[in-house]
């Protein structure tokens, strides 16, 4: 088989993808248009009025909206973005683009988070479930050939009691496809033991819960997001591989771990020595996966990921990811099988082709 061909041909499952991260970077430059807001974000600053004096530059003088230079300026931008988003129309055309660009790239499941307590941060006056169900109808559209949920992201920077407050508002919304929470945000001046309480209630609701642990942070991070919050997936991780005893914990307890290759190069999270993390911790028995972050922010996809899984890993493991990803997934058993015969159909088609 040659290489990059699973990539291109092989079901994929979004785990570790943030909707708003997903916008285009000609539909992010349209809406801070239409609502006369900047390209970038500084808090405290105020710059209504001047949509287009901080336009990022490339070194070649090409103008690109989703250029930062390390991970502080990348949640910078995460924020600017949401800030281009105002009503239950723009999230409708945001989720409409990315199921578009999903299936393009045969994506069959995704776990998207959103993050509501961002939109209403930026906008106060938005209806939160009026843009739920916007974007709700947007993502069915893509059935039978996929199917999304959502996990809303109790975002770390606004605190413990705002993270309870969304756990509250979001538990009232699994019929627009909520099934869990996530944590996201600044996970240094966040720690884990602040959100105790927000994770406790999700899980009493019957919410599933995954946090993003082992980026910014270290591998206290991680154990604290086992140990303390009793998350069923970690976000990125990479960092455990500065313990050997917090990779053991993952392992021995098959807590998955969703691995962003683009993501963590750019932001500058993975670690000198291990230049691919997933094949280190894949090599210790972690439950790995692989997706895109922010995929249009990182100017990548995740075809691109599977690509980069393909040529560094091989194909074999790249399989091995997929399926790990719909194991890890929290849809129904029979939503399991379906996608499993998907993928088994989808490789023995390629293996046919390849010997032909």
């Amino acid at each position: 088989m040659a290489i990059g061909m699973l990539a291109e041909r092989i079901p994929k499952i979004h785990l570790h993808c943030h909707l708003e991260g997903s916008l285009r970077a000609p539909t992010f430059i349209e809406l801070a248009h239409k609502h006369n807001v900047p390209l970038r974000y500084r808090p405290g600053r105020t710059d209504v009025g001047t949509a287009f004096t901080d336009k990022a530059a490339e070194p070649d003088g090409v103008e690109h909206p989703y250029r930062f230079n390390d991970f502080e300026e990348f949640l910078l931008l995460f924020a600017a973005v949401n800030r281009s988003l105002k009503d239950p129309e723009d999230y409708a055309r945001l989720a409409r683009e990315f199921v578009e660009d999903a299936l393009a790239q045969n994506v069959i499941y995704g776990e998207l988070f959103v993050s509501p307590s961002v939109w209403t941060f930026f906008n106060p006056a938005l209806d939160v479930r009026a843009t739920m169900e916007a974007i709700v109808a947007e993502l069915r559209r893509a059935q039978p050939l996929a199917s999304f949920k959502l996990l809303p992201d109790l975002t770390r920077n606004f605190g413990s009691e705002s993270a309870l407050d969304t756990a509250k508002a979001v538990a009232a919304m699994t019929d627009l496809d909520v099934i869990g929470i996530s944590l996201g945000g600044d996970e240094v001046r966040f720690p884990a033991p602040l959100f105790v309480d927000a994770f406790d209630y999700a899980r009493a609701q019957g919410l599933h819960r995954v946090a993003h642990a082992g980026e910014a942070g270290g591998p206290q991070s991680v154990r604290d997001a086992v140990e303390l919050l009793r998350t069923e997936r970690i976000g990125h991780g990479v960092r455990s591989l500065e313990d050997a005893a917090t990779v053991e914990l993952l392992a021995s307890r098959g807590i998955p771990l969703e691995i962003c290759p683009t993501s963590n190069r750019l932001t500058g999270v993975a670690l000198p020595g291990h230049p691919h993390p997933h094949v280190t911790l894949d090599g210790h028995g972690c439950i790995v996966t692989v997706d895109g972050d922010d995929p249009a922010i990182f100017r990548t996809s995740i075809q691109e990921e599977y690509a980069l899984v393909e040529a560094v890993a091989g194909a074999v493991a790249l399989e091995r990811y997929v399926r790990n990803a719909i194991g890890a997934s929290f849809a129904d058993p029979p939503a399991k099988q379906a996608m499993e015969a998907r993928l088994a159909a989808a490789v023995a088609e390629l293996e046919v082709r390849s010997r032909s």
